[in-house]
């Protein structure tokens, strides 16, 4: 079975138990195929995981960072998910910058910068229109609605079958996201979940039953490995 909980103790045994599990797939796909591919999560609940990274002696000309989702906003900016990554991680180690692929946010149209990182991702894993490329792992967490990357309850990127990347809106502030699609291709999936604020979305979530339009990652559910990873 290629889903896994894991109920953690507190949010440094999350930390531990995740930075563990992560380094155990960069060196798997590393040793499979010469590199890693990792799309990153915004939020809190990781940073400390990028922190952990950043101490870390790893082949990072072999590791290639990508964002799930990103703000649609200047990466300079305080609220952008890129800047956290880099100050928590990427800038803090010799990781070569063009290994990194963050999502065109500087443009005057999310749509068109969403087309253009489309674009960027297929170059990179050299796939036609109309395939998904395979992360070898992707973060994710999810907010108090069920929400997962940009994708957020009963909006119209929940709906994106035939595409990578698409804008997500939150209150009415376009975000760039990765669509559920993308995110189901990946080898492996993994949730970090910290708060007692996410109970009732965690109960929908692996609830028997529960509409995924409102709580969206429900629609999760990848080909490779799904882990849940959490603090109560």
């Amino acid at each position: 079975m290629n889903h896994k909980v894991e109920v953690l103790a507190d949010k440094t045994a999350l930390i531990e138990r995740s930075l563990e599990l992560v380094r155990a797939k960069i060196d798997e796909a590393i040793q499979q195929g010469d590199r890693c591919t990792i799309a990153l999560a915004g939020g809190s609940t990781p940073k400390p995981l990028y922190e952990s990274l950043a101490t870390l002696n790893l082949p990072w000309e072999k590791i290639h960072i990508f964002w799930g989702d990103e703000r649609y906003v200047p990466p300079t900016d305080p609220d952008s998910n890129q800047l956290m990554a880099r100050q928590a991680w990427l800038d803090r180690v010799n990781f070569p910058d063009a290994n990194i692929h963050p999502i065109p946010t500087q443009g005057k149209d999310p749509v068109t910068d969403a087309q253009r990182h489309e674009a960027q991702l297929q170059e990179f894993f050299a796939i036609s229109p109309g395939e998904f490329p395979n992360f070898d792992i992707i973060l994710l967490g999810i907010g108090d609605d069920a929400h997962t990357a940009s994708l957020f309850p009963h909006t119209e990127a929940l709906q994106v079958r035939d595409r990578l990347v698409t804008v997500g809106n939150k209150d009415g502030q376009p975000r760039i996201t990765f669509t559920v699609p993308l995110i189901n291709h990946a080898h492996n999936v993994f949730f970090l979940v910290a708060g007692s604020s996410k109970k009732q979305a965690l109960e929908q979530i692996f609830a028997a039953e529960a509409d995924p339009l409102t709580y969206p990652a429900r629609l999760i559910q990848p080909v490779g490995e799904l882990w849940w990873l959490l603090v109560q």
